[in-house]
């Protein structure tokens, strides 16, 4: 039990910690506007999601006042980030990487593969408004990557996976090659994520000039359902 005198001396720690997390607070729930985001450098943006996902698994993700930040933004976006991810409903970029409204940019597909459509998105939130890091965010048991691996066929789903079917045949495995094999299903979300990487700069001189002039990184990430945790890929 604590003295008057140990609590007293506890009160100037407790005030600058609560300080200190109000200023970090404050920091990271004041949206993002152009001059903040141009003085972050890409890597400084990857470093950023990093700890957005700590603060998720930790159970310490900020809590902002939305509301503000929708009037806040409502006449310019200035986000740091683009994420490529999949549209599974257990895997929602703001939340897992504890990012709020006007922080970054999302395109979701089932599969997170790049399109067209993707792209054009991507050089919009890249070279038009400035993000400074693209994520290309994969998960753990996808079920985009199942059915591309079991050849399912339905519908404008079968011209879809059609997308992530070279990933599949890329992926060797001494198992069955069906979505039964766990390891499998793994090997191949991960070779998804790293040749959909490499379409961003083959297929787009937009994203390979940004790349080139060290205005932009683009790296890839899976996600674990199991735990929440995403794993940054080498």
């Amino acid at each position: 039990m604590l003295t008057r005198r140990q609590f007293c001396g506890c009160l100037p720690l407790a005030a600058t910690f609560v300080a200190s997390n109000a200023f970090a607070v404050g920091l990271d729930c004041a949206v993002f506007t152009p001059e903040r985001q141009r003085a972050l450098s890409p890597d400084e943006a990857i470093e950023r999601l990093k700890q957005g996902n700590d603060r998720f698994l930790a159970g310490t993700s900020f809590n902002c006042d939305l509301l503000a930040q929708v009037h806040e933004s409502a006449h310019g976006q200035a986000p740091f980030a683009a994420i490529l991810g999949c549209i599974d409903s257990r895997v929602p970029p703001e939340l897992v990487f504890d990012q709020r409204i006007g922080d970054v940019f999302c395109a979701r597909i089932a599969g997170n593969f790049v399109d067209t459509d993707v792209l054009g998105s991507l050089e919009f939130a890249t070279k038009v408004t400035g993000a400074r890091a693209i994520v290309v965010l994969g998960h753990s048991s996808c079920g985009a990557v199942k059915g591309a691996i079991d050849d399912v066929k339905l519908g404008n789903i079968t011209a879809m996976l059609a997308n992530i079917r070279p990933a599949v045949d890329a992926v060797k495995t001494d198992g069955e090659r069906t979505s039964k094999n766990s390891k499998f299903v793994q090997a191949v979300a991960e070779e998804n994520v790293r040749r959909n990487i490499a379409q961003l700069t083959e297929r787009s001189e937009v994203l390979a000039g940004l790349v080139k002039e060290g205005q932009l990184r683009i790296v890839g990430a899976m996600n674990d359902l199991e735990t929440g945790k995403v794993t940054f890929m080498a």
